[in-house]
């Protein structure tokens, strides 16, 4: 029981997420557009109630994340929020009263069948509760790094697919790096009580990394169309997760003739995201001028 439990509250996660997504995206398309960073961007999102019933839903998965990463390795947990898609574009069609097309069903069972390739093949293991500062410094620092580089290219873009592709990758590292920190707070709270969780560095660090996850997600929504951010958030947070669950929390997956499967699993996955990123349904999560460039994609 206690293996599930994990799972259990990360596709909680997932499904929490993608109820918030589809409430935040169309909060997000309905206030001003601008070329840069807007600061009053978060401000416009709070006079409206769709966002803020989405924020009550990033809250509840928030925790259902947390008790996840408390529980299980990040190797395990990570990885099945890339049915957040699949969810997403599920809550979407039954929300606005719209059919998820056959195709749609299809790259759905593409990507959950993926997700059970690669990780019946990883099998991964280990749950480290406590990490030293000297495998913190470096992972914060190339997160933080590669988040400032994409940002800034991102800047230099004018809106389309590579800035949207940009400010989703960044937003998939910001992801991945507060469920990094989020783990570690929550061995914290569990081993050494409140006390010590509200004076840990990391406690502060992955509300930070979470902040800015979102107001990068926000602007990654306004850039571009979603069949350019979205595989880039979805496969990122995957991917860079499953890197520091390995080098900060040394969770073990498997190697050798494994990787094949592993790939094949991976390769199943993206496949599957790219198509339903692709399908008329998301239109209707972007603002108009996205869906124009959504529909000239070949």
């Amino acid at each position: 029981m206690r293996t599930l439990l994990p799972v259990f509250f990360a596709l909680g996660a997932a499904l929490c997420n993608a109820v918030a997504t589809v409430l935040q995206r169309r909060a997000a398309v309905s206030v001003p557009r601008s070329d840069g960073f807007r600061a009053g961007l978060m401000l416009d999102l709070l006079r409206r109630p769709v966002w803020l019933t989405g924020i009550l839903a990033v809250i509840a998965a928030a925790v259902c994340q947390a008790v996840a990463l408390a529980t299980g390795p990040m190797t395990v947990v990570q990885p099945l929020f890339v049915l957040e898609l699949p969810l997403t574009l599920i809550v979407a069609s039954l929300l606005m009263r719209q059919h998820l097309p056959r195709v749609g069903w299809i790259a759905v069972t593409v990507v959950v069948a993926g997700l059970g390739v690669a990780l019946a093949a990883s099998s991964p293991a280990g749950n480290r509760t406590h990490v030293p500062l000297d495998r913190w410094v470096p992972a914060l620092a190339v997160c933080a790094g590669a988040v400032v580089v994409l940002a800034l290219t991102a800047l230099r873009r004018p809106e389309g697919r590579t800035r949207a592709a940009c400010l989703g990758t960044a937003t998939a590292i910001s992801y991945a790096l507060t469920a990094a920190l989020m783990k570690a707070a929550m061995h914290i709270l569990d081993d050494e009580g409140v006390a010590a969780f509200f004076t840990a560095w990391q406690t502060y660090a992955f509300a930070a990394a979470g902040a800015g996850a979102l107001f990068l997600l926000e602007n990654a929504l306004q850039a571009g169309p979603l069949v350019a951010s979205q595989p880039a958030i979805t496969l990122g947070d995957a991917t860079v997760s499953m890197a520091l669950g390995i080098l900060i929390y040394e969770e073990h997956v498997r190697s050798g003739w494994w990787l094949l499967p592993q790939l094949l699993g991976v390769v199943m996955i993206a496949t599957g995201v790219f198509a339903l990123s692709r399908i008329p349904l998301t239109r209707t999560l972007v603002a108009p001028d996205q869906q124009r460039q959504g529909a000239d994609v070949p």
